[in-house]
């Protein structure tokens, strides 16, 4: 984006990459039934929703370092555990709504006045995260199907709505495109590349272990967002910016080991006990 290339087409460009890839490694073994879907309008409306989180976390991208973007985005999945008893129907509990509560303080200290922050882009941030809450929402509602079949009409969707906006985007953009080098090509392949790389691992992850487990896991996203937006551009959060990224994380981890205890303890509550039932 930096060197001039509209968000639409790289998302465009994206999206082709993403489904390249995962019909590729996925059609192989599974064959075309398993682009087959008993829930057609919920399969298209996350896409929908995973296609606009992604445009307004690039759009933020823009405006903010990559740090406090990331950060941002992850009370995506604190605002879920919030409106689960209604969307979901989960039954309520105080852990979450407080871990969501200390998860926003953490927030403001990263978007606080004097931290240099754009406001659009913070906008943009947090827009991310709502939309991002809708996609997981939806996601839930679709367990009952093959999460393969769900990531490939995330790429059919995503690619058939970019597709649209691309006779208006690439008569005035193919001349910028002509002139990009290697080392541009090669940048703009890998977003394709790396984020379909990205869902596919997850996907393995949590076909292996219990989501419980992994969750604190991608935390870690934050500390390589950190990284290399300081490897490329050189910018790294300051001092409150890296506590309220901490109260974020920290909220997200603690959160999910409360859920991971309550989990085990009614497990063992619904055993019976040793001897029950004997003279």
């Amino acid at each position: 984006m930096a060197a001039g290339l509209p968000l639409f087409v790289m998302s465009w460009v994206r999206y082709i990459i993403h489904l390249v890839l995962v019909c590729g490694l996925v059609l192989p073994t599974y064959g075309f039934e398993i682009v087959k879907t008993q829930r057609l309008k919920s399969q298209i409306a996350r896409g929908l929703a995973m296609l606009a989180s992604s445009l307004a976390f690039f759009t933020a991208l823009f405006f903010l370092p990559q740090a406090d973007a990331t950060a941002i985005n992850f009370l995506a999945p604190l605002i879920i555990l919030a409106i689960a008893p209604w969307v979901l129907k989960e039954p309520p509990k105080l852990s979450r709504w407080v871990a969501t509560i200390v998860a926003f303080i953490g927030v403001l200290l990263i978007i606080r006045p004097g931290a240099g922050l754009q406001f659009v882009g913070v906008l943009f941030a947090l827009l991310a995260a709502l939309l991002f809450a809708v996609q997981y929402t939806i996601t839930r509602t679709l367990a009952t199907e093959n999460s393969f079949t769900t990531l490939i009409w995330s790429g059919i969707t995503g690619l058939i709505a970019m597709s649209l906006t691309m006779p208006f985007m690439l008569e005035r953009t193919w001349p910028l495109i002509k002139s990009f080098g290697w080392l541009e090509w090669g940048v703009m392949l890998c977003t394709g590349l790396f984020g379909t790389l990205g869902h596919l691992l997850q996907i393995r992850a949590y076909q292996k272990a219990p989501a419980s487990l992994l969750s604190p896991f991608v935390y870690s996203k934050i500390v390589s967002a950190a990284f290399f937006g300081w490897l490329v551009w050189r910018q790294l959060p300051d001092f409150l910016s890296w506590m309220g990224i901490l109260t974020i994380c920290a909220s997200g981890i603690v959160v999910t080991l409360l859920e991971l205890r309550s989990s085990k303890k009614a497990k063992l509550g619904g055993r019976p006990k040793v001897g029950a039932g004997s003279a």
